[in-house]
């Protein structure tokens, strides 16, 4: 069985007061059948500016190619060491209300390790032993089964969204489902999982990502653009969702 792991990052509701030295790796978010792998990229350089902020550890990063920023979890380093990060997309503008600056492109990552250690050199993978991680909170409750939610004109279930991922990705949809999970402001973004009664167990939850507002057990219209395969970094990934959704009640 695997076990539940303590959640820390953009949605941490846990904090570790003591710093992790280099290469210790803070797991973030409990394993799941949702994730297929790690991030994409790994950079590897000279760390010449560093600093903390609340439960994360800042990092500009000099890879020799250009200079990068990162983020994560609250690491033992300094100007001078030789890093690696593992990462996928970058944020862009990323404004940290914490140290009052805003970052062009700013990585979120999984553990800041030490230039050559297992799991940073040569390969994008999650050291050995390190199961998935999913975002925190990212796990709906289970609770009351979802009374069936009519979809709108045109639009499409969450149950349809699923098995039609390949065709409908990069297209926008139209869904009117509950929101049984808001995780709100998360790179920018707040993150909803939407529930209409439809669907398989693992494939009757769908996330959609959106700047409006929304409390849980709305019922809300959504329109987006479904994305398969979206991979935000640090095990931020997801086989279908639907990105930037405009959200009505």
């Amino acid at each position: 069985m695997r076990s539940k792991l303590v959640v820390l990052g953009a949605l941490a509701i846990t904090v570790t007061a003591a710093p992790f030295a280099v290469g210790t790796n803070m797991m973030w978010g409990a394993a799941s059948e949702e994730l297929a792998g790690a991030p994409s990229v790994t950079f590897t350089g000279k760390v010449i500016e560093t600093m903390n902020a609340s439960r994360y550890t800042y990092v500009q990063i000099d890879t020799g190619k250009k200079k990068i920023w990162a983020a994560g979890p609250v690491t033992a380093v300094k100007v001078g060491d030789n890093v690696s990060i593992s990462a996928g997309e970058p944020n862009k503008n990323f404004s940290s209300p914490t140290l009052k600056r805003k970052f062009d492109e700013l990585y979120f990552v999984g553990a800041i390790l030490p230039a050559g250690s297992a799991g940073a050199a040569g390969d994008s993978r999650l050291p050995p032993g390190h199961p998935s991680i999913t975002p925190a909170g990212d796990q709906p409750s289970a609770g009351a089964a979802i009374e069936a939610i009519q979809k709108p004109a045109g639009g499409k279930t969450v149950g349809e969204i699923w098995d039609q991922k390949a065709s409908l990705s990069g297209k926008p949809v139209v869904l009117r489902a509950k929101a049984v999970k808001v995780v709100a402001n998360v790179m920018g973004k707040n993150f909803l999982h939407l529930r209409d009664g439809t669907g398989r167990e693992g494939s009757n939850d769908l996330v959609a990502t959106t700047k409006d507002v929304v409390t849980v057990g709305a019922v809300v219209t959504a329109s987006g653009i479904v994305s398969t395969d979206k991979d935000y970094g640090s095990g931020y990934k997801y086989a279908v969702m639907i990105e930037d959704a405009a959200i009505s009640k």
